[in-house]
C-alpha cells in the first residue's frame, strides 16, 4: 500500500510542477486562516459539541475538494471549530452524512479504508516532523508520526503515540442502518500542548496571544450503494478527498499547503487573522528546492547559480528580490529575505537540501 501511495505521491508532485510552470510561476495562494478563541468554561469529551464553550466558538468556512477550484465544491458539509486552554487544543467537527457507518474497530487501522476525519499538524512549521491522527465514526482512531514527507523519502511509524490523546464522536441517527437518514456526525478529539512536539524534544506547551499553528483537516468519504440492510462501496470509484485549506493536489502530504490557526485571547470574532509575511518566500524556496534536486538528478550535484537554475523555473524576474544558495559538502542552504510590515526587524526564510524550512529575524534594512 505504501509503495502504490508513493508512486501516486511522485505523479502528484509532477503535476503541481506542471501546473505552477503552466500558470506562469503564480505562487499558490495563502492558506485558510482560523482565529482560535481561548475555551471559557470546562470541555468534556464525548463527541457533542453542545457546551456553552463550544456554541461559543465559530465555525470554519465549508471544507473544498482537496484540489480546490478546479473540482466542484462537495455535496455534504464539513466544517471545524477549535478552541483552546492552558492544557488543551480542541478540536470539533461536524460532518453532514445521510448513511452514517463504520466497520474498523482496532486502534492504528488504516482508519481511511472507512469515512473519516484526519487531523495534520507541523508543530514548528518546517515541512517535517508532523504527526496525523485519523478517526471513523466509531471513535477508532489511528495516529501517526512522519520524520519527513513521503515525497521527501520519509515513511510513516505507525506505533507512535499522542500521549493523553482524548478522542470521542456522536452519531446525530444510527449508524450502520441502512433503512433510515442520517443527519451526520461530530468528532471532539483534545491534544495536550505537552504532545504538540516532535518525539525526544522538550514537552510543548501552550501557545501565547497572536501565535500560529500551522494544521489542515481532511475528510474521507466513499461513494457507496445501500439496501435497507447492507452498505458497499460503488465499485471502482475512488474515495472523495474534502479538505479545510486546499492541498491543489490529491496529496494531504504537503504541510507547505497546510491553514493557519491563530490563537487569541479575545472573545471569539474580536481578533483578526494576520497573513504569514514569509508565505511567497516559503513557496518560491520549496520551487527551488524541487529544482535543485531535479539539477543534481541530471548532474549529479546541486548549484549555487539562479540563472543556471533558470529564474523563469522559479517565478522570478531581475527585479525581483533573489535567494541565495550556499553550497555545503554535497547539500545546500537556500534563504531569502522577507520585509514584514510595521516591524524593524526582517525575516530570513531557509530551505536546506532535504526541503527544511526555518526562519530566523534579522536585521532590517
Amino acid at each position: 500500500m505504501r509503495k502504490h501511495l508513493r508512486i501516486l505521491i511522485v505523479i502528484a508532485s509532477f503535476f503541481l510542477i506542471a501546473n505552477f510552470a503552466d500558470a506562469g510561476e503564480r505562487v499558490p495562494d495563502h492558506p485558510r486562516g482560523y482565529v482560535c478563541s481561548k475555551a471559557i468554561g470546562a470541555l468534556k469529551i464525548d463527541g457533542s459539541l453542545n457546551e456553552p464553550a463550544w456554541r461559543g466558538a465559530i465555525f470554519s468556512d465549508p471544507f473544498v475538494d482537496i484540489e480546490g477550484n478546479a473540482k466542484p465544491r462537495p455535496d455534504l458539509e464539513t466544517k471545524v471549530k477549535l478552541l483552546w486552554d492552558d492544557n488543551y487544543l480542541y478540536i470539533g467537527a461536524s460532518l453532514e452524512e445521510p448513511n452514517v457507518w463504520a466497520t474498523l474497530t482496532e486502534h492504528d487501522s488504516v482508519i481511511f479504508y472507512d469515512n473519516d476525519f484526519e487531523i495534520f499538524i507541523d508543530p514548528d512549521a518546517d515541512r517535517q516532523k508532523y504527526f496525523e491522527i485519523e478517526v471513523n465514526a466509531l471513535a477508532t482512531e489511528w495516529d501517526l508520526f512522519l520524520p519527513k514527507a513521503y515525497r521527501d523519502g520519509g515513511s510513516a511509524i505507525d506505533a507512535w503515540e499522542v500521549p493523553g490523546l482524548k478522542v470521542a464522536t456522536h452519531v446525530d441517527g444510527t449508524i450502520n442502518r441502512f433503512d433510515d437518514k442520517d443527519r451526520g456526525w461530530t468528532v471532539e478529539i483534545a491534544i495536550p500542548w505537552r504532545s504538540l512536539t516532535e518525539p525526544g524534544a522538550a514537552a510543548g506547551s501552550p501557545p501565547r496571544d497572536g501565535d500560529q499553528l500551522r494544521i489542515n483537516f481532511s475528510r474521507v468519504e466513499w461513494r457507496t450503494r445501500t439496501t435497507a440492510d447492507s452498505l458497499v462501496k460503488i465499485p471502482g470509484r475512488r474515495e472523495e478527498n474534502w479538505v479545510w485549506s486546499p492541498q491543489g493536489v490529491v496529496d494531504m502530504h504537503r504541510p507547505e499547503m497546510w491553514g493557519y490557526v491563530q490563537f487569541s485571547t479575545k472573545p471569539a470574532g474580536e481578533a483578526t487573522f494576520e497573513p504569514d509575511p514569509t508565505h511567497e518566500a516559503r513557496m518560491r524556496l520549496i520551487r527551488l528546492y524541487e529544482i535543485e534536486n531535479e539539477y543534481r538528478e541530471r548532474h549529479e550535484e546541486f548549484t549555487s547559480s539562479l540563472e543556471t537554475l533558470g529564474l523563469d523555473n522559479l517565478g522570478l524576474t531581475a527585479g525581483d528580490r533573489l535567494p541565495r544558495v550556499d553550497l555545503r559538502e554535497g547539500d545546500f542552504d537556500a534563504f531569502l529575505d522577507v520585509e514584514v510590515p510595521g516591524s524593524k526587524r526582517n525575516t530570513r526564510v531557509h530551505i536546506r537540501s532535504d526541503g527544511r524550512i526555518r526562519r530566523e529575524e534579522i536585521e532590517g534594512k
